[in-house]
């Protein structure tokens, strides 16, 4: 199954020059959903995961339906102020200001193993950002896996100087 087949590329969107890989057809597609799933678990089951950590919005759609298949909790990695709880947070840089990440202050522990999730690696700075944040509550990061990567921006180079290895399940050059 080409996984990219999936993916809906709208031009300019959200600005004028960006190409927006849209996984909502692909999430739409009962077998390539199931594909993407699968594909997303295999490395990792039984590999001693304890949580896996979605970030916000699409990286929870992923992260739920994987936390599942390896019967482990999920971890809600939210912009900041979403979350109801008492909440740790981490700023990253953006290409013009900063943003901020959080999550709850009991969601993971100490030697936790946690698979981070999301559905795009770009810039790698929300990414970066979560890694942080699970590592300061005293988790380790035992990888992270995104279904698509965007080569050109650097992500994946980004994630792996923080020594994770990096899972994409298909690549979009030039974006």
């Amino acid at each position: 199954m080409n996984i990219a087949d999936l993916i809906r590329s709208i031009p300019d969107y959200p600005k004028p020059g960006v190409i927006f890989r849209d996984i909502t057809t692909l999430l739409q597609h009962p077998a390539g959903f199931r594909h993407v799933v699968d594909e997303l678990v295999q490395p990792f089951a039984g590999a001693g995961i304890s949580h896996v950590a979605g970030i916000e919005a699409r990286g929870f759609i992923l992260g739920g339906a994987v936390a599942h298949q390896l019967s482990v909790g999920f971890v809600a990695i939210r912009k900041k102020g979403k979350l109801p709880w008492q909440t740790m947070s981490i700023e990253y840089q953006l290409e013009y200001g900063t943003d901020e990440v959080e999550m709850h202050l009991d969601s993971v522990a100490d030697g936790d193993q946690v698979l981070l999730i999301d559905d795009l690696i770009a810039t790698g700075g929300t990414a970066c950002a979560a890694i942080r944040l699970i590592r300061e509550a005293g988790a380790e990061v035992a990888g992270a896996s995104f279904v698509i990567d965007l080569p050109d921006l650097g992500g994946r180079q980004e994630v792996e100087r923080m020594n994770v290895a990096v899972r994409t399940l298909t690549a979009f050059e030039g974006d």
